[in-house]
């Protein structure tokens, strides 16, 4: 999927970046956008603007890791993280494998945690999660071209970004 937003890339920071530079000033910015109007260019921003998502996620995790706190796997659910092609793209962005939970509604099954936690069925928040939460899916992020494709997005992604931040 990554291979239709060639040539198009994404650093979504509409609204600053919250990290790792925790600069609210930062701005988005979209490279290779033509003037095409068709479905096709619309799936490349799409997949483009997902990517973007990923590198700036790969970013967090690699500063977590030069700080000491390694990340060795994501866990998603709800929103636009209920597709496939979504948390295929984070896995492949990130080289790091993304766990669906079985959670259709995660935000209720959160409240219910709480619940579970305030009317003593649960010790605490860590065991009621233990004890109400199921891995359904586990996405591997994919190696050999694939990854050096986003391999090469990512280098372009920072590229991008600080170009973004020294210009304005």
């Amino acid at each position: 999927a990554v291979r239709l937003a060639d040539g198009l890339h994404v650093v979504p920071e509409f609204l600053g970046n919250r990290a790792p530079f925790a600069d609210p000033n930062a701005r988005a910015a979209i490279v290779g956008l033509g003037m095409e109007s068709d479905m096709d260019s619309l799936v490349a921003l799409y997949i483009a603007g997902i990517c973007g998502i990923g590198y700036g996620l790969r970013q967090i995790i690699d500063a977590q890791a030069r700080a000491g706190a390694p990340i060795e796997r994501i866990v998603i659910s709800g929103g636009a993280g209920r597709l496939d092609l979504v948390r295929q793209l984070l896995a492949d962005a990130t080289g790091k494998p993304v766990l669906a939970t079985e959670a259709d509604e995660p935000v209720l099954l959160g409240a219910a945690m709480l619940g579970s936690v305030a009317g003593g069925l649960s010790r605490d928040v860590r065991s009621a999660m233990t004890g109400m939460s199921r891995i359904s899916t586990v996405y591997a992020p994919d190696a050999g071209a694939v990854a050096a494709v986003h391999d090469a997005r990512f280098s372009a992604f920072l590229q991008l970004q600080d170009v973004a931040r020294r210009i304005r």
